[in-house]
């Protein structure tokens, strides 16, 4: 089997536009989370949400390309040329190799609604206009990315809820590990406007801390009472080992485990087995032990009960060893579909920098988290091998465990 190795990483995100803004915000304990009077307007119990600027693409991107982009894609063209600068790739070495791509996302309602309002108003849909159809497809990141980039590999999209970028990484790896591509761009992208959460918030599902912002999500803290969106995209270049070699790649770490698994049960309600089923898989893979595993980046969101059943599995699983925890969320929000591969890009540049970014806002533990070690504040820690797990909606779960080469 081959082995997989990470050659370059790409992030824009709330705590950043680049990979140097982002481990800043990552070491200082900086939350994203803002305020978007926009919610309030249309009808939200929160106006929270990580606070994601729109990048202006006019001069980077000919008008045909940024008119094909929706909001999610313009984030996930930022992410993936600074990916591609990391990791030393340029258009000439795309023309001249076969590169693919595997992407989460699971959305793209700004898109969709805007063209239904446009039908809705003036009864005809010519008025759309020409990039509405490649901006409201579930695979609108990977069909704009492979044209403007020139992309010849394989070529899809991953929907799987919020582990859809997690999962898109280990399928990555899969291809790379059974010799079908020597080069994948894997990742995620999350719209944040207004529209693509509602459904969201009219379940409940958000904290309505909104006195305090920056203290609204509370990843495994006793008096978490709920999520805050966010969004961005986050890209990782994944190559196979003997091939970042001979073109002199810097080679940042190695992929050596994915594992996954389904609840098989409540649409909404995660689960303790399959979350630890998942983690279990991943270590096999890996060849890791338990006590191999110097830092976890939760997925925990702050909720009551997905934060539960993850804690319970982590205590299970690890209970022994007690690895350093953190949940990034805490500062950046849920970024939902984008959030498996930032935050295997957050836990990249702990690994680099040398420390754990804290679980901010946790002050008072559960009887469930109660039992982790989880960093109350940023930690110096040599990382050589980490775990991320990204959970979603459905019952699908997703873990990865990379480590130093």
């Amino acid at each position: 089997m081959k082995r997989v190795v990470i050659t370059g990483i790409g992030i824009y995100s709330c705590l950043g536009k680049n990979l140097e803004e982002v481990a800043k915000s990552l070491y200082d304990g900086k939350s994203g989370i803002g305020i978007d009077p926009m919610r309030t307007e249309y009808g939200y119990r929160s106006p929270l949400t990580g606070i994601v600027e729109r990048p202006n693409l006019k001069g980077v991107l000919d008008r045909r390309a940024r008119v094909c982009l929706p909001e999610q894609g313009e984030y996930a063209y930022v992410a993936t040329a600074e990916a591609f600068s990391n990791a030393g790739i340029d258009m000439d070495y795309l023309l001249n190799n076969e590169v693919g791509i595997l992407y989460g996302n699971d959305s793209s309602a700004k898109a969709v609604i805007e063209a239904h309002t446009i039908a809705t108003e003036k009864k005809d849909t010519t008025l759309m206009g020409s990039g509405a159809i490649f901006q409201s497809m579930n695979s609108t990141v990977t069909m704009n990315l492979s044209t403007i980039f020139k992309l010849r590999g394989v070529n899809m999209t991953i929907s799987a809820a919020c582990a859809s970028s997690s999962h898109a990484i280990g399928l990555g790896a899969m291809f790379i590990r059974n010799g079908l591509q020597e080069m994948i761009v894997c990742g995620g992208a999350q719209e944040t406007n207004y529209l693509s959460m509602g459904s969201f918030d009219g379940i409940s599902a958000f904290s309505t801390r909104i006195d305090e912002p920056t203290k609204a999500s509370r990843p495994f803290d006793a008096s978490r009472d709920g999520l805050v969106p966010s969004g961005g995209a986050a890209t990782v270049i994944l190559e196979e080992y003997e091939h970042a070699v001979k073109r002199g790649a810097n080679i940042l770490a190695e992929v050596v485990g994915y594992g996954f698994s389904s609840n098989g049960a409540n649409i909404s309600q995660p689960s303790d087995v399959g979350s630890q089923t998942a983690m279990e898989r991943a270590l096999r893979e890996s060849g890791k032990g338990i006590a191999d595993i110097d830092y976890i980046n939760a997925h925990a969101t702050s909720t009551q009960q997905g934060d539960m059943y993850e804690a319970i599995a982590l205590d299970s699983l690890f209970g022994s060893v007690r690895p350093l925890i953190s949940s990034t969320k805490s500062m950046t929000g849920h970024e939902c579909w984008m959030a498996g591969a930032s935050e295997i890009v957050y836990s990249l540049l702990m690994m680099r920098h040398s420390f754990v970014a804290p679980n901010i806002n946790f002050e008072s533990p559960d009887e469930y988290s109660k039992n982790l070690n989880i960093a109350l504040k940023t930690t110096p820690k040599t990382i050589n091998t980490f775990l991320s797990n990204s959970f979603g909606f459905g019952g699908t779960n997703s873990a990865l465990v990379v480590t130093k080469i």
